[in-house]
């Protein structure tokens, strides 16, 4: 997109197509969800919607609301990775007569790819911690688990560190599989 700045030089800023009506609706819908607590975002999904007499199970209620959450997170993490492209690589595209579409698939995404990988990967290790959450609208998981044996055998400290050891173990196999990939994205 090309835009005036002061009264003599022209520059070009890489951004995401600009749909004005989709473009405010994802915007709301960003900061809508990053607005909210995660928690917030479970129960009115699974406790709320039965209120409208939309009813969802537990478990695809928790999927729906970690898929939007990690969505809007997700997109911004995507448009910043976009527009940090520097803009000359727009130029560049245009000039060897590249679309925009061909240029943004060719050379913008690419180089946006290596900017927004390390952020996707850590949201994708807070969404398996997170998950812990869905234990509050009784999807049977880790969690949900060593509560109901804490509550029968009264040893919460054991069980709650045996699942924190799990949750850790994951996290850092994720970890270590995201310095993998970063050293490929590098190499490339």
């Amino acid at each position: 997109m090309l835009e005036q700045k002061g009264k003599k030089q022209l520059t070009v800023r890489v951004q995401v197509v600009d749909v004005k009506g989709l473009k405010q609706l994802a915007r709301l819908y960003v900061w809508v969800i990053r607005g909210t607590p995660l928690l917030v975002q479970l129960y009115v999904i699974f406790y709320g919607l039965p209120g409208l007499g939309i009813t969802l199970d537990a478990f695809p209620s928790a999927v729906v609301v970690f898929s939007v959450n990690t969505g809007a997170y997700a997109s911004e993490t995507i448009r910043a990775a976009i527009e940090a492209v520097p803009a000359g690589q727009l130029e560049a595209g245009y000039c060897v007569g590249l679309s925009y579409t061909q240029t943004m698939m060719r050379i913008i995404l690419p180089q946006a790819l290596r900017i927004a990988f390390p952020p996707l990967s850590n949201s994708l290790i807070g969404l398996v911690k997170d998950t812990s959450l869905a234990a509050n609208i009784t999807v049977m998981e880790m969690f949900m688990s060593a509560q109901r044996i804490a509550a029968r055998t009264y040893e919460p400290f054991a069980l709650y560190c045996e699942v924190g050891i799990i949750y850790l173990i994951f996290c850092t196999a994720l970890t270590r599989l995201q310095s993998v990939w970063e050293q490929k994205l590098r190499l490339e």
